[in-house]
């Protein structure tokens, strides 16, 4: 069973217990995320659509208020500390509003937590396993995540009569608890197995509490990853305006445009999962980190493109399902694994700063740009001629960082070897 699991998902016997906490972990934090979304979704309704506009206004102020924060905790907490500390505070939040749920601070807080705690992961991951580790190992520890974004749905749906909105956010919060055991279980296995020229992770990060924010703005390479990230959340955005005129027209029951809906989001997540668990370990290496970052943005160049000439619902839930089974698939894991290749304290930082601040703020921005724009779709597909761009740019940096490395860690085992007595 092991050299089987090590042939299917590419890993090295010693990797597979890392391979399966972060799994279980990432199981864990989405499907805490996918049982409240139902309920935000339901709160969202009483809220209404006026309101709703405040709330992502609220949601991106609270993000450039939680940035600091965060890097202050970087600053003096060790990495054993820190993730513990963040999913624990989530968690008594929970509690909190289990005992007391106000709908426009549980909105706000919802979509804060969701990009925090994700974002807070995939730092842990890129702390752990290096760039050539990445490539073979991200896919199936994404699949955790697509795993409990199946299970958190299906558990919210057959629960809610049993034990009510308030019931869901206390599992919720267990989840999230449940979390610490396997951040404990990694950071074992990383002490047994640290990554070449890192600082103990005993040693807190360090640094100023706004050096994420500089790092991101003032680093190229970073700089490059923002403008990647924008590019994709432009293009959702984009995609998102289209599917709201286009099932307008053409479906005009909500109870039809739902039951397509779900059925699109279980096509994905399936499809997903399947991807994520046999196909990317294969494909890293058959692309590389260019071809990973380039595809999906090619894809969209054609999908747009298409539904500019012709939109229709056909090629809209098509062009939909592609992009989101290969964003989760291939472009996600991907781009998580250019920070492998950046200091500790730019991955938690400049990283956090990035998928929090810098994605809401994209959102808002893209929101603007689109609302009632006309001819949207050939927009959207000028912009993926500069996502493009941007992923081609960043493969071919992250291409010559991984030759060097493993050129170093080459020399590096080569003179070890040749001082060490041989049998």
């Amino acid at each position: 069973m092991v050299r089987l699991l090590c042939r299917l998902l590419r890993a090295e016997r010693h990797e597979l217990p890392a391979l399966a906490w972060a799994f279980a972990y990432f199981c864990l934090v989405l499907a805490a995320y996918y049982l409240l979304r139902p309920v935000r979704d339901s709160l969202a309704v009483e809220i209404g659509a006026q309101a709703l506009r405040w709330l992502f206004t609220a949601t991106f102020v609270a993000m450039l208020l939680a940035v600091p924060l965060f890097g202050w905790l970087c600053a003096r907490l060790p990495r054993a500390r820190l993730l513990p500390v963040v999913y624990a505070f989530f968690s008594l939040n929970l509690l909190a509003f289990a005992a007391a749920l106000e709908a426009r601070v549980f909105f706000v807080w919802l979509s804060v937590f969701n990009l925090f705690a994700v974002s807070v992961f995939w730092s842990f991951m890129s702390d752990l396993f290096d760039t050539a580790q990445a490539a073979r190992l991200y896919g199936a520890i994404a699949a955790g995540g697509s795993t409990g974004a199946i299970a958190g749905p299906l558990a919210a749906a057959s629960l809610v009569p049993a034990i009510g909105l308030r019931g869901l956010l206390v599992l919720s919060a267990a989840l999230l608890a449940a979390t610490v055991p396997c951040i404990v279980m990694l950071g074992r296995w990383a002490r047994r197995h640290p990554r070449r020229g890192e600082a103990p992770p005993e040693a807190p990060i360090g640094g100023g509490i706004l050096d994420g924010a500089r790092a991101a703005l003032v680093s190229p390479f970073l700089a490059a990853i923002c403008g990647y990230l924008l590019c994709y959340t432009a293009l959702s955005t984009a995609l998102y305006f289209q599917q709201v005129e286009i099932l307008a027209r053409e479906l005009p029951d909500a109870a039809a445009r739902t039951q397509l809906l779900a059925t699109v989001d279980l096509t994905v997540n399936t499809l997903t999962l399947a991807l994520q668990v046999l196909a990317f370990s294969r494909l890293a290496p058959l692309l590389g980190p260019t071809g990973m970052l380039v595809v999906m943005p090619l894809v969209s160049l054609a999908g747009f493109a298409l539904l500019g000439a012709q939109p229709a619902l056909a090629v809209l839930i098509g062009f939909g399902i592609v992009r989101r089974v290969g964003e989760f698939a291939i472009a996600k894991p991907a781009r998580e694994a250019l920070y492998t290749v950046v200091p500790r304290a730019e991955r938690y930082k400049a990283k956090n700063f990035i998928d929090t601040v810098v994605y809401r703020g994209g959102d808002a921005l893209s929101g603007w740009l689109f609302a009632g724009l006309a001819g949207a779709a050939f927009v959207a597909a000028g912009i993926s001629v500069l996502w493009a761009a941007l992923g081609a740019y960043l493969g071919r940096r992250i291409g010559r960082w991984t030759n060097g490395e493993a050129g170093a860690a080459a020399g590096a085992a080569s003179s070890s070897a040749s001082a060490q007595p041989r049998s």
